[in-house]
């Protein structure tokens, strides 16, 4: 049922706030929450490199991870649809609409993680030796990975609920749970690994039941609330219209994540052939690497919910700006992190291991693919707007074949003529370079903004 006019309506920052201010009090929240949940595997890293060896490091921090996005990140893209029908509903203030998104989404998310806990449980020793992971990481990997899809069910039910909240503007208090429950993961991971010698079977224990924390929180408060994104058990059930509405915006940024991830599988299946050494060290870049991923997610979603809510409140040209706003903030960012970890790299690498060979070659690949994260942002903030406004299928083809595509197409080509680490490391600027290029020419020119940027235009005209 819609808001009664004579009601009092709730002031909502994101649809009428100063632009800057509104965007980096909602980016900061979610790009600390993204920090913290980094942290669950992350400490894992760290902790296994520390206490158990290179081995477990390159097992948990390399080949696992990029097989678990692989097959989560597709559920997590199809929240961001859900998100993104949540925002602009909620903007619109069609509270019906609001509920049946935000159950159907549920649904969506519990069929998933049965799913997937199902098909990780099965394949978790193909996919590895699939991937060419030396024999001495082989146990590990597996190990780990059947341990953590265990609890996959909580993992896409956190998500949903947090992408949920964001849409709705509340990103601090997915922040919240998510700082708790990383102390909790840390805590569990020191008593199993380093206490009860329980090595990556102790650090996937750890994650799976920090997550499972982090789930019941999230559902504790969506089912407190009054307002009309409230979770009832009675309400689950799947709405098909609506439904369609959410694969529709969802199923590219799911397919997009997968193909990401499988052109990190291929990647990482060329590393393999370099080594435990580079193996590790791959894994340790990947981690200094996370936050540079952490801001780009974090602004991604602040965009995309600031987009969306907008677009659902017909304030076409409060969202235009709030696009240009958050490419300067993601470019300044991103500036200020590229200096710190260029000067820091080696600090933040003997975090997770002390072998000096393995140091050595993140440091490497550090210096070479720090400088290019430039490259990325206007991919990151185009895409963003687009997915708030609905328009989802030409970008996610942009980043499948632009990105994800030609990396792969660079690993079998060069990489086969130029074997060696520069070569797969160069897979890296150069797709972020062509995709970029790709999404300025699509936005201005043949996206759906071209007829907003219509309609902003006539209205300042009738204002003049």
């Amino acid at each position: 049922m819609q808001r009664k006019k004579n009601e009092t309506v709730q002031y909502n920052g994101i649809t009428e706030g100063v632009i800057w201010q509104q965007l980096l009090i909602f980016f900061f929240p979610i790009l600390f929450g993204t920090f913290f949940q980094q942290l669950y595997n992350t400490a894992d890293a760290m902790i296994v490199g520390k206490f158990v060896g290179k081995e477990a490091l390159s097992a948990v921090g390399g080949t696992t991870g990029n097989l678990i996005n692989l097959l989560v990140g597709f559920f997590v893209g199809l929240s961001s649809g859900a998100a993104v029908i949540v925002s602009q509903h909620y903007g619109a203030r069609q509270d019906d609409q609001v509920r049946t998104s935000v159950h159907t989404s549920f649904c969506l998310a519990l069929a998933g993680g049965v799913f997937l806990m199902i098909v990780g449980e099965a394949c978790a020793r193909v996919a590895v030796k699939a991937m060419g992971a030396p024999e001495e990481i082989m146990d590990y990997s597996v190990t780990y990975m059947r341990i953590y899809f265990l609890g996959v069910i909580p993992n896409l039910v956190y998500n949903m609920g947090a992408a949920i909240l964001r849409a709705v503007g509340d990103s601090k208090r997915p922040l919240y749970y998510l700082i708790v429950c990383c102390f909790v993961n840390i805590g569990l991971d020191l008593l199993f690994v380093v206490v009860l010698k329980m090595e990556v079977a102790g650090a996937a224990l750890a994650t799976i039941l920090s997550q499972l924390l982090s789930a019941a929180l999230v559902m504790w408060t969506l089912m407190r609330t009054k307002e009309s994104f409230r979770f009832e058990l009675k309400h689950l059930k799947v709405d098909k219209p609506m439904l369609r509405k959410i694969i529709q915006i969802g199923f590219p940024a799911g397919l997009q994540s997968v193909l990401y991830s499988i052109s990190n599988v291929v990647i990482q299946a060329n590393i393999n052939s370099f080594g435990t050494n580079v193996i590790a060290a791959w894994a340790v870049y990947g981690k200094v690497d996370g936050l540079f991923w952490m801001i780009m997610d974090a602004m991604g979603i602040a965009i995309t919910t600031f987009a969306g809510q907008n677009f659902g409140a017909r304030k076409y040209e409060r969202m235009q700006k709030g696009h240009y706003v958050g490419l300067g903030i993601t470019t300044i960012l991103t500036a200020i992190l590229a200096a710190g970890v260029m000067l820091f790299g080696s600090i933040l690498g003997s975090l997770f291991t002390s072998d000096p060979d393995v140091l050595a070659e993140s440091m490497t690949i550090i210096r070479f693919v720090t400088p290019f994260w430039f490259s990325y942002i206007c991919v990151n903030v185009f895409s963003s707007t687009l997915r708030g406004i609905g328009d989802t299928f030409i970008p996610m083809l942009l980043i499948c074949f632009g990105t994800c595509g030609l990396r792969v197409l660079w690993i079998f080509t060069a990489g086969v003529m130029y074997p060696g680490l520069y070569t797969s490391l160069a897979s890296y600027p150069l797709s972020w370079t062509v995709t970029s290029v790709a999404f300025i020419i699509y936005y201005y020119k043949f996206s759906d903004m071209r007829r907003i940027n219509k309609l902003i235009k006539k209205e300042k005209k009738e204002r003049q």
